[in-house]
C-alpha cells in the first residue's frame, strides 16, 4: 500500500493535509482530509465573563469573525433571557449579509476563480488570482469590488473591517445614522451590477467544467440550513431549521435549532482536529449532511428576493431541484452573493432602521444559552454554560466547516479515484484534489495562520516503504 499526503492544502483558509491511499495495483484505496490546526476556544474561554464573548469569539477567525460575532451574541441573549430590539435585529442581519458578500466573494474570485477561468491543468505559477487579473481584468475587479463592499459594511456598522465589536449582548452598541444608511444604499447598484455579471460569466462558461461537475463531491446527501418559520424563505440570521434527504423529503422541518443535541452528534477521528458532526438518528458515518451555499439553495422554498429568486430558479432548472454535486457550491455561491446585497437594500430602506433603541440589558436569567445562525459555511452553533456570576463554565462550538467534514473526505475520495492512478500523478490531478476541498470554502483558520509561501511536496511511497516519486509545486 502506497500513500500520497498533499501537504498543505493550497488556496483554503487555514492548514490541512489529504492523504491517498493507492493499492499495488495502483488504484486508490481511500483519502482522508486532516485538520492539523488545533482551534482551542472551547477551552480558553472557560473562566471568561459572558459580557467578553462576542468580542473574544470574533477573535476565532480573521475570515468569517462576524459570523461567530453574530453567534456569539445569540447565546448570550439567551444567558440574559432579553428581547432584542426590532432595529438591532435588522442591523445584526444586514452585518451577518454583508459577511456572507465578502467571504463569497473571497472564495469565489480569490481561491476557485483560478481552476475556473485558467483551468484546473494550467502553469500553477499563474494559477492564482494575479492571473486572473491578467486574463480577465473585469472579472477581478468585480471580484475587488464585491469583497470591498461587504468588508465596508461591516466597518461602516462596527468601526472596522475585521474582528468588529459592535454586535454585544442584548443588542448592538450604536445606532445607523441616515447618512451611513444613505452610503450603504448608495453602493448597492454597482454591487447588484458587478453580481449578475459574475453570474452570467459564470452561467456562460458552466459546460466547460462538466467533468468537473460530475466528479466533484458528486453523491446524494442529507442538506441542513435555516429557513424563515412561516414562509420557508433562506434565514441567515434567525429561523428555524430544516434537514432534507437525497430527494427532498423533510427530516427535520420547523424544529427550534438551540437543542442541536437532540437532532445532531459529534465524532472524533484519530487523523483529524476537525470534529465530525452526524445526524443521529441514521448514526456515524451513516448520517453524513451537508451545509453551506449549496445546501440552503436545496433545503429553502425560495431566498426572499426577486431577481435572485429567478437564479434560483435557472439553477434549479438546470441541474434539478436537489443537485448533488458539490462543484455547484460555485454557482450556489454566486446566487447568495446577489441575494444578500438585495437583502440589505430591502432591510435598510425599512422604515425602523434608524430607531436609536438598539440593545436590551439585562442581569443573568438563564445559566446556559445557545446561538445559532448561518456563517458563509453554514449553520454556525454557540452554546455557553455560565454560573450565577456569568462566569463561563464551559462552551460547545459547532463551527460550520465541521458540518462538511464527512462530505469533504467522501468528496476527496471520489476525485481520488477519478483523478489519480499509480504513482505517475499529474499536476492537474492533484490540483483536482485540492479543489473539490475549495469547493467547500472550509474556513480552518481558527486559532493560527500561515505566513509566506505554502509549497506543496508530495511523496509516494512503495508498499515496502520505498519512495518512488517525489512532486513538487510553486505554491499556487
Amino acid at each position: 500500500m502506497s500513500e500520497i499526503i498533499i501537504e498543505p492544502v493550497t488556496r483554503i483558509e487555514g492548514h490541512a493535509k489529504i492523504a491517498v491511499s493507492v493499492g499495488p495495483d495502483g488504484a486508490v484505496t481511500d483519502a482522508r482530509f486532516s485538520v492539523t490546526q488545533v482551534r482551542g476556544f472551547e477551552r480558553i474561554t472557560v473562566g471568561r465573563p459572558m459580557h467578553e464573548m462576542p468580542s473574544f469569539m470574533a477573535r476565532i477567525c480573521g475570515i468569517c469573525p462576524t459570523s461567530h460575532l453574530l453567534a456569539s451574541a445569540k447565546a448570550c441573549d439567551e444567558i440574559l433571557g432579553v428581547t432584542v430590539p426590532r432595529a438591532a435585529r435588522h442591523l445584526r442581519r444586514v452585518m451577518n449579509l454583508a459577511q456572507i458578500v465578502q467571504s463569497h466573494a473571497l472564495n469565489f474570485f480569490h481561491l476557485s476563480s483560478p481552476d475556473l477561468l485558467l483551468g484546473f491543468d494550467s502553469d500553477p505559477a499563474t494559477r492564482n488570482i494575479a492571473g486572473v487579473a491578467a486574463r480577465a481584468p473585469e472579472l477581478a475587479r468585480d471580484g475587488i469590488a464585491l469583497r470591498k463592499f461587504g468588508q465596508q459594511i461591516i466597518e461602516t456598522l462596527g468601526g472596522k473591517r475585521v474582528h468588529p465589536a459592535w454586535v454585544v449582548p442584548g443588542g448592538v452598541s450604536t445606532p445607523l445614522s441616515t447618512e451611513q444608511r444613505d452610503n450603504i444604499l448608495g453602493a448597492i447598484p454597482d454591487a447588484h451590477a458587478r453580481a449578475v455579471r459574475t453570474l452570467e460569466w459564470y452561467k456562460e462558461n458552466l459546460a466547460s467544467w462538466a467533468e468537473e461537475a460530475a466528479h466533484f463531491g458528486s453523491f446524494p446527501s442529507l442538506y441542513m440550513g435555516l429557513v424563515h418559520h412561516r414562509t420557508g424563505n433562506a434565514a441567515y440570521s434567525d429561523g428555524h431549521l430544516r434537514m432534507v434527504d437525497a430527494e427532498g423529503h423533510r427530516l427535520l422541518d420547523d424544529v427550534d435549532p438551540r437543542p442541536y443535541w437532540d437532532y445532531l452528534g459529534e465524532a472524533v477521528e484519530p487523523y483529524s482536529y476537525l470534529k465530525s458532526p452526524f445526524y443521529k438518528p441514521l448514526g456515524y458515518p451513516a448520517g453524513l449532511y451537508r451545509v453551506g451555499p449549496l445546501a440552503r439553495l436545496n433545503v429553502v422554498d425560495k431566498l426572499g428576493s426577486p431577481v435572485a429568486d429567478a437564479e434560483l430558479a435557472e439553477f434549479r432548472l438546470r441541474l434539478g431541484r436537489f443537485p448533488h454535486g458539490s462543484f455547484h457550491y460555485h454557482w450556489a455561491r454566486l446566487i447568495e452573493i446577489l441575494h444578500c446585497i438585495d437583502t440589505i437594500g430591502q432591510i435598510l430602506s425599512g422604515p425602523d432602521i434608524l430607531d436609536q433603541d438598539v440593545r436590551a440589558h439585562a442581569a443573568v436569567n438563564n445559566l446556559e444559552g445557545v446561538g445559532v445562525s448561518e456563517a458563509p459555511r453554514g449553520t454556525l452553533f454557540h452554546h455557553y454554560r455560565v454560573d450565577k456570576d456569568g462566569i463561563i463554565q464551559w462552551v460547545n462550538l459547532v463551527i460550520a466547516t465541521g458540518h462538511n467534514n464527512l462530505a469533504m473526505n467522501r468528496s476527496v475520495l471520489q476525485v481520488a479515484q477519478r483523478y489519480i492512478k499509480g504513482d505517475e500523478v499529474r499536476e492537474g490531478a492533484l490540483n483536482r484534489v485540492e479543489a473539490v476541498i475549495r469547493a467547500y470554502d472550509p474556513c480552518l483558520s481558527c486559532s493560527t495562520h500561515a505566513l509566506g509561501q505554502m509549497p506543496l511536496v508530495l511523496e509516494i511511497f512503495a508498499p515496502d516503504g520505498e519512495l518512488v516519486r517525489r512532486v513538487t509545486r510553486s505554491p499556487a
